[in-house]
């Protein structure tokens, strides 16, 4: 499931390409058809992601939510801000990119030079997006405008230059101001989103009167906002924190620093496109952790495999329907 850097990542696509456009709407799945008959022909007006939503603003009062969910994803084409995470994925953003960034295959920046620090810094790009295994990749600028709809695309919506086609979401829906409103009032504190002492509160609150173990409270989107699978596997091994733990339990400087941990994560997420959970690392290894999940978590999907601080094998349990990754001892 795409986690909450990736919708950041969306939203600031959609800020940069289409606010301030007039955008055409269509469904060509036929699932939209109704709401995109009523946004199509109007400017967008506001973008803006809380957790893993994405709420887009259109002239006359009009809201666009998107839940990407499990499957869900946007692949742009045409005219867009691109980066090295963007290219790597074809255009794709929205289902979690565990495929990896090769630094050293990335469009070369401004300077001429493909650096590190290139990442976050997206230049405009002509691209198109071929979805099938023949062809997909980026083309060059004679490549078919508008691209072809290429599968179940629920939602597309177009500017002059540019192109987002929404496939497989959980939910896609219009929303009136109040409605979109009342939606987000039942989230948890987005670091990205809001007041940052006020979020850091409203997540000690909830987590230290809660029985429940910390490890569901973070994936409990009414306690904080974005979190998933990856990010949460590695918070937790990052305090050095069992999971089991009940968030009452869990010393109160503690959960700030999950908080704390959280607000310097997501940033880095978003910049580079990539759930970067370890620390200072040479140039070579970030080059290579960019590129492989294997040389860039602390515990996500080693199952089996030796902690990389202690040695001890790294456990595998279902907890919430959903895969939880800890080293026993580290953690225990």
């Amino acid at each position: 499931m795409p986690e909450g850097h990736s919708v950041h990542r969306i939203a600031r696509q959609f800020d940069r390409n289409f606010v301030g456009r007039t955008m055409s709407a269509s469904s060509p799945q036929g699932r939209f058809a109704e709401g995109a008959a009523v946004l199509d022909g109007r400017t967008a007006v506001g973008v803006k992601a809380v957790g893993k939503q994405m709420f887009l603003e259109a002239e006359g009062d009009l809201w666009l939510r998107v839940h990407l969910g499990l499957y869900g994803a946007w692949d742009f084409a045409g005219e867009i801000l691109l980066d090295p995470t963007i290219a790597s994925a074809n255009g794709r953003m929205g289902q979690t990119n565990q495929r990896g960034t090769d630094l050293d295959a990335a469009i070369l920046d401004d300077a001429g030079e493909n650096s590190l620090a290139s990442i976050g810094a997206p230049r405009r790009t002509r691209v198109h997006v071929r979805m099938s295994e023949q062809t997909k990749g980026l083309a060059d600028e004679g490549a078919e405008w508008p691209p072809p709809v290429v599968g179940q695309v629920r939602l597309r919506l177009m500017t002059d230059i540019t192109a987002a086609d929404l496939r497989g979401p959980t939910a896609c829906e219009l929303q009136t101001p109040d409605e979109m409103l009342a939606t987000v009032a039942k989230l948890g504190p987005d670091p990205l989103v809001g007041d940052p002492a006020e979020n850091e509160e409203r997540f000690v609150r909830a987590v230290r009167r809660r029985g429940v173990p910390i490890a569901l409270l973070l994936m409990d989107q009414s306690v904080v906002s974005g979190i998933g699978n990856v990010y949460r596997a590695e918070m937790l091994y990052r305090a050095r924190l069992n999971p089991h733990t009940p968030g009452k339990h869990v010393p109160e400087e503690i959960v700030r620093e999950l908080w704390r941990d959280w607000a310097r994560l997501l940033p880095i997420g978003v910049e580079t496109g990539q759930m970067m959970t370890m620390d200072d690392l040479s140039p070579q290894d970030y080059r290579a952790a960019m590129a492989s999940r294997d040389d860039r978590h602390w515990v996500y999907h080693r199952a089996g495999l030796p902690c990389r601080t202690c040695g001890t094998e790294i456990v595998l349990e279902e907890l919430g329907a959903r895969k939880l990754y800890w080293c026993p001892r580290c953690q225990a």
